[in-house]
């Protein structure tokens, strides 16, 4: 289990809490412009509203600019992503642009600047013990997995990622992934994966010995 140091304890919250609100002011007009080119570009709703699991598992409302046409077949379901993500959507994701929205999640305490990624609530049965470790503390807006290859990598490394940053959690780890976050967005690295216009869907991991070895270890320790 998570053993949280005094960085955890008493600086990340607030520190979250402040440079949360700081980068919304100073990027209110940018937001101002994304909300107008998005409701111009992709129709209404402007935002994206979706249930993601957070700190211990409990259910947020993530919120994030819409990438996205809602696109159906004759049969009414959902196109691929890579049929509905249309160019502007495109440059959305390759510059992070679409997450700002996600700075009032990190305002309200649903989530941090740094930590795993929040992800979809369906993935929370298919979890095997270790990488449901990565839900022992806020998800982050950034994270190791993110500036370690983004969508590049595979599920299980992303997960390994996320679960040695939740053992690692420092004021120095944090502003060295914030640094490195800014050169991958830059950059425009990890976007996709090798197969998908985004990231396949997590199917499952079937648990070995030692990712269960693992996990009992580090209960053992707490």
């Amino acid at each position: 289990m998570h053993r949280m140091g005094i960085y955890e304890k008493y600086i990340k919250r607030p520190q979250d809490f402040l440079l949360s609100l700081i980068a919304l002011i100073l990027l209110s007009p940018l937001f101002l412009i994304l909300y107008i080119l998005v409701k111009r570009k992709l129709g209404t709703p402007v935002f994206f509203h979706q249930e993601r699991p957070g700190l211990h598992g409990k259910i947020f409302n993530l919120i994030k600019f819409r990438s996205m046409t809602d696109e159906r077949d004759t049969q009414g379901n959902l196109l691929p992503d890579e049929k509905r993500l249309t160019p502007f959507g495109k440059k959305l994701r390759a510059t992070s642009l679409d997450e700002l929205p996600e700075l009032l999640n990190i305002l309200k305490g649903d989530m941090s600047i740094v930590g795993p990624r929040p992800l979809l609530v369906r993935y929370l049965p298919r979890y095997n013990a270790h990488q449901a470790r990565r839900h022992e503390v806020r998800p982050g807006f950034t994270g190791l997995a993110q500036v370690s290859g983004r969508n590049a990598i595979t599920w299980e490394r992303k997960f390994d990622l996320d679960v040695e940053y939740v053992d690692h959690v420092t004021f120095f780890l944090d502003w060295r992934i914030i640094f490195r976050t800014v050169g991958t967005v830059l950059r425009h690295e990890g976007i996709s994966s090798a197969s998908s216009a985004t990231m396949e869907e997590f199917m499952g991991t079937k648990e070995t010995e030692e990712d269960a070895g693992r996990a009992d270890q580090k209960c053992g320790e707490a």
